[in-house]
């Protein structure tokens, strides 16, 4: 089976038309890909003057085109970088911030716009412009240089994004593929494999799984509850035939005391009518004696 390869996002700079790819501008691939991505849709609407107030809706005109809107949170860390490490994780976030600062637009220097950028992940193509950009610094090093670095990002494009895709999506079924269960704020391996029917087995399901926490399972972590490994059984071998085990207890004037016989011999002894076992007696305190009158 061949390795997936996981796709990461860029950042790509266009040329004033926010549509062509510009040759020789910036390439950003991000360090890690967003968690979640929020789309926003508005359509530009406006009361006509002297137009009636009270007629909600009915009142209102469709005066513009309508926007779309990104926003994405990026994540940058220099300590986990594996090539090419550096001791600012600013001397990264400036290759985000470039989409930011604002150009010579169709080298008229009079106007100054920010240029153009493409956020595309996989299939998704989003063009724009950056609207607004926060960066939150953390993690400091002894020099106070920051190490980790969050930026939220907003791209704005002036028209309603409608994603497009080719045939139907239906995924074929393959053999061998197996469901896999979502792990919620709060469960257990123990619950969730309960809720299967499949209480007993969750510590062969934890092991097949890599599960290091059964009592505190990460949100969001899918486990398959069918999966089991084969843990160890400890078997009990039967005394050997003709071998005996027995304890006894007596009690007499003199105290009390406990016997322990088997068939295995004792060391330095030879039995005479059979392999025994002798332990030490316990002695009590003699008993009272009872007098009737």
């Amino acid at each position: 089976m061949s390795e997936t390869t996981l796709a990461m996002a860029r950042l790509i700079e266009l040329e004033d038309d926010l549509e062509t790819v510009k040759d020789g501008g910036r390439n950003v691939e991000v360090q890690f890909n967003p968690e979640t991505l929020k789309l926003a849709f508005a359509n530009e609407v406006q009361q006509p003057e002297g137009g009636d107030q009270n007629s909600g809706t009915s009142g209102q005109q469709f005066v513009g085109a309508g926007s779309t809107t990104l926003t994405v949170t990026l994540w940058f860390d220099v300590t986990a970088m594996e090539t090419d490490p550096v001791d600012d994780v600013r001397r990264k976030t400036k290759e985000v911030l470039y989409f930011m600062t604002p150009q010579e637009f169709s080298g008229d220097n009079t106007k100054l716009v920010p240029p153009g950028v493409r956020f595309q992940w996989s299939n998704l193509i989003f063009d724009g412009l950056v609207t607004s950009m926060e960066e939150n610094l953390e993690f400091f090093s002894p020099e106070g240089k920051p190490l980790r670095a969050n930026m939220a990002l907003g791209f704005t494009q002036q028209k309603i994004l409608v994603s497009n895709f080719d045939g139907t999506g239906a995924v074929p079924q393959q053999q061998g593929n197996k469901p896999l269960d979502q792990a919620k704020d709060g469960d257990s391996l123990q619950k969730m494999a309960d809720k299967k029917g499949k209480g007993d087995d969750w510590q062969s399901i934890a092991e097949a799984n890599k599960v290091e926490d059964p009592l505190r399972m990460k949100p969001g972590k899918l486990l398959d509850l069918n999966a089991k490994v084969s843990l160890p059984k400890i078997k009990v071998k039967p005394p050997p035939l003709g071998v005996s085990v027995g304890a006894g207890l007596s009690i007499g004037p003199q105290g009390a005391s406990i016997g322990l016989s088997s068939g295995l011999p004792q060391a330095g002894a030879v039995p005479a009518t059979g392999p025994q076992i002798g332990l030490p007696s316990v002695i009590t305190p003699p008993l009272p004696k009872l007098r009737i009158e």
